[in-house]
């Protein structure tokens, strides 16, 4: 059991995190780059700058905490007013610290205005372990200088402090250089990575087109070495494929051939046989008729295979118009005794598709109607990218726990006679072109079979 709920907070967690990641294989590849650069950077700035700035920052305020302290206890020491006068323009030579003594003042407040980065902190903390009175400094008064108002026991002193002896420097320089660096760096690798994933994109697209039937010719192997050794298997693969076809195409049209030449010697023979003076012509005329429609019979069957064997690969697809192809099938339908009640497409449909193989699906649906004496319905619409045809009949249609065995070949499905493979034949034309065929209950009382084709 808790084996069981590990495994499903597993799950839980990869579906969230396949949600939050990107899709494609370059943003995933260009994320694999940034991420650790980002971190790199970050740690660098943390333990390097980060460190530096607060030592550095500590090292400025002990310094000038130092060099006041230093300056009171010498006016504590000589405080006659002329030593003071002396010793103030000494500090203000050698330390650049402006100081002014201010006799019988009070401070009336005490502490730090803050301001951003670690050196009003360390100068504060400076001044109250090495100055032993209370003070109050100013870092808003001026932006180049630091004011600060120390409390002794005769007046105030005012020492005006450089700020460029406490400030550190500029945090954001250093931050843009890391940005810059990174993004400069993160762009290299970005066109890098692009140009790997377009051989990639470029194989994908191949291997689409020539999943649903089309030539798309041998592929130029680019990029990394997996990648030209995997365009390389693609243009094997398909040149074994398209030498298998053809091959298994000129053999199937020889056996044509050879199949139909008996029977037509049989059909002529047939043919020319006496139909009278017989005592039993009457009996001869129904065996001749009998021998005939077995030829026929015959040799529909024999297409019938060889249709189903040779494919449609051979045809090259063209652009189509849906409402005019299911028109043109409807016509040659009801010049074959087909029933076809109603055509309803919507207007501007267009399909990459092979005519011929097109006209043969649509026109085995009506044949197996028509075998069941029921009448046909067609449409067609459009949705998103694709093509959505529906052939619809008023016959016994199909139980739902046999629809998928009709697909398999020699099956007939309901008994209705015929060869089993007109379904089969339907559904590797509708593959063949990238889409698939679903059968599910007519409106009309019978079947419907719904195709859907890529646009």
């Amino acid at each position: 059991m808790l084996r069981w709920r590990g495994m499903w907070s597993e799950e839980r967690v990869d579906r969230s995190v396949r949600r939050v990641l990107p899709r494609s294989f370059l943003a995933r590849s260009l994320l694999i780059l940034l991420l650790p650069l980002l971190v790199t950077q970050g740690i660098a700035l943390e333990l390097f700058y980060g460190n530096y700035l607060r030592v550095v920052s500590r090292r400025f305020s002990d310094s000038v905490a130092s060099e006041i302290a230093l300056s009171l206890d010498l006016m504590e020491r000589y405080h006659a007013r002329g030593d003071r006068a002396w010793l103030i323009t000494t500090a203000r030579n050698r330390t650049q610290l402006a100081m002014t003594w201010r006799p019988g003042q009070r401070l009336t407040r005490f502490g730090s205005t803050h301001v951003l980065g670690p050196m009003d902190d360390d100068l504060v903390r400076a001044m109250q372990e090495i100055v032993a009175y209370p003070f109050f400094i100013d870092w808003l008064r001026d932006e180049h200088t630091v004011f600060i108002d120390i409390q002794v026991p005769d007046g105030v002193i005012s020492v005006e402090a450089p700020r460029k002896r406490l400030d550190v420097g500029q945090i954001w320089l250093f931050v843009l250089w890391a940005l810059s660096g990174s993004i400069l760096l993160f762009g290299i690798a970005a066109l890098f990575m692009r140009n790997q994933v377009r051989a990639i994109r470029r194989l994908a697209k191949a291997a689409e087109q020539f999943g649903l039937g089309r030539d798309p010719g041998p592929i130029r192997p680019e990029g990394a070495q997996e990648v030209r050794k995997a365009a390389v298997a693609f243009n094997r693969m398909q040149d074994r494929i398209l030498r298998f076809v053809s091959q298994r195409t000129a053999v199937l049209a020889g056996v044509s051939h050879d199949l139909r030449t008996p029977l037509t010697r049989m059909r002529l023979s047939l043919a020319m046989l006496p139909h009278t003076g017989s005592l039993d012509a009457t009996d001869l005329r129904e065996d001749i008729a009998d021998m005939v429609a077995d030829v026929a019979e015959m040799e529909r069957m024999i297409e019938s295979y060889l249709s189903f064997a040779r494919g449609e690969g051979a045809e090259n697809p063209v652009t189509m118009d849906l409402a005019a192809l299911l028109d043109d099938v409807a016509a040659s339908a009801r010049r074959a005794g087909v029933a076809v009640h109603a055509v309803d497409c919507s207007p501007g449909i267009t399909l990459q598709a092979r005519p011929d193989a097109m006209r043969r699906m649509l026109s085995n649906l009506a044949e197996n109607a028509r075998r069941h004496g029921a009448g046909v319905w067609l449409s067609g619409r459009g949705e998103r990218n694709t093509a959505v045809i529906e052939v619809d009949d008023d016959g016994p249609g199909i139980p739902a726990d046999r629809r998928e065995d009709v697909f398999r070949a020699f099956s007939s499905g309901t008994g209705g006679g015929g060869t089993g493979l007109g379904l089969t034949i339907v559904r590797d034309i509708a593959r063949a072109h990238g889409g698939d065929i679903r059968l599910e209950s007519s409106r009309m009382g019978g079947l419907n079979v719904k195709i859907t084709l890529p646009r």
